[in-house]
Parts: structure tokens; C-alpha cells; sequence
């Protein structure tokens, strides 16, 4: 799975700028009957050449950095994909004081008590999935996936996905939720059109995210214990 991080020596090769292909697909997250919905669109899938050599766009990719805004005591968006290795900024919007921390190991960070105005940001050295808190406001959740990779997406509302102009090859395609165990395809790219996710022709791939044992809980603050229930949020 992909929820802890992991070290890996990768090799790092231009892409030529022809004979690309498309990768289409629909995601689809199932849930046990009954049970709150969770938005589609923050899923997250990506492309990860096997072998251990990433491939990269030759003019590179304009969202290798990032920032996820704290304002009406949340942090917007809640997931943020950054390439291993970029910046995620977190400025606060709110009028009262933020701490920003993940416990992730071995990726955990503490950004400290800062007012509104301020932002102060986390390098995401090392591919895999930081939840991210803040240690006043219990309900304040998000997460920073960090991709060893130039290619990757969100699903749309309807669960389909594009990923454009990849080099052809073999790759391991991941798709991952915050609610469900992380799933993983085998996806071979070759020149041409885009792919048809509804005929399942090309490079088109269907992917279920089973979310039916996610048990919504709480998490623990940064010193490992939990939230205190006695203070109320004062601001």
C-alpha cells in the first residue's frame, strides 16, 4: 500500500516529446449501504513506470508546489498532489491562530501556532500520503499526497479520469482514498488516441475503491493523546 512512505532510488529519463500516449479510466468508490458518501473527486491516481525509472515531461509540470489554504476552520482542499520533492505552503486565513502537524513517519513536521496572515510551508521529500492536522481544531483534516511521478489526477464528479501525454511503456497505475485500502493496476501505454473507459478499448481501466469497512473515527492531536473534550474552541 501506498499510505506509508517508502525510500527508492529512481533513475530519472527525459520524455520524448513525440509518440506519446493517453490513459483513460473510470473510478468508482463503493460503499456499504447506509453509509455517508465520500466525494470521488478526492481520490487520487498516478502513473509509476516500473523498473524503478521515472520518466518526466520535458518542460516538467506546473504543479510540483502547492498550497492548501486554512480558512473557516478547514483546510481547502482537502487533498493536495504534489510531486515528491515540491512545497506545499500553508497559509492561514482565518482570524484566529493554526497549528499545521502530520505524525506521519518518517515524514512527520510540526508547523507551530501561527496567526492570520501568516503562511509557512513543508517540504514533501519522500513519495506517500501525509494526513494533516491541526492541533486546536479536531475537525480540521486534509492530505498531501506526494507522487513519485509527472502523471496523475482526480477523478471528475462522474469518476473518470484522463492522464495525457505519456511516453509509451509499462506502468503500475495506483488509485487511492482516504476511505478505502489503496488498489493498483498493471497499465500498458502505447502511441494514439485517447482510450474509451466505456468500452474498455486502449488504455482504458476501471478501478473499484472498496470503501465498505471505513469506520470514521477520531484522530489523536500531535502529542499522541486525545483531543481535549473539557475546552471548547474559543476561535
Amino acid at each position: 500500500m501506498f499510505r506509508g512512505l517508502k525510500h527508492a532510488a529512481l533513475l530519472l529519463v527525459p520524455a520524448v516529446a513525440s509518440a506519446q500516449g493517453t490513459v483513460t479510466g473510470q473510478l468508482t468508490l463503493e460503499e456499504r449501504k447506509g453509509a455517508d458518501h465520500g466525494d470521488v473527486r478526492t481520490a487520487v491516481v498516478w502513473l509509476e513506470p516500473r523498473g524503478g525509472v521515472i520518466v518526466r515531461r520535458t518542460e516538467g509540470r506546473a504543479a510540483t508546489d502547492g498550497v492548501i489554504d486554512m480558512r473557516g476552520r478547514e483546510f481547502v482542499p482537502h487533498v493536495r498532489i504534489v510531486r515528491a520533492g515540491g512545497v506545499v505552503e500553508f497559509p492561514n486565513k482565518d482570524p484566529f491562530r493554526h497549528n499545521v502537524f502530520s505524525n506521519v513517519e518518517p515524514g512527520a513536521f510540526d508547523l507551530g501556532l501561527y496567526p492570520r496572515g501568516a503562511s509557512r510551508g513543508v517540504v514533501f521529500a519522500r513519495p506517500g500520503v501525509y494526513p494533516i492536522y491541526c492541533n486546536i481544531h479536531s475537525k480540521m483534516v486534509s492530505f498531501v499526497v506526494a507522487v513519485p511521478t509527472d502523471w496523475w489526477a482526480q477523478p471528475a464528479e462522474d469518476g473518470r479520469f484522463v492522464l495525457r501525454d505519456v511516453p509509451p511503456g509499462t506502468y503500475t497505475l495506483h488509485a487511492w482514498h482516504e476511505r478505502a485500502d489503496d488498489v493498483t493496476r498493471v497499465v500498458t501505454v502505447s502511441e494514439g488516441a485517447p482510450s474509451d473507459p466505456s468500452t474498455g478499448s486502449g488504455q482504458a481501466v476501471r478501478v473499484t475503491l472498496d470503501a465498505r469497512a471505513y469506520v470514521p473515527g477520531p484522530h489523536l492531536n500531535k502529542f499522541g493523546r486525545p483531543y481535549s473534550v473539557i475546552r471548547a474552541d474559543k476561535y
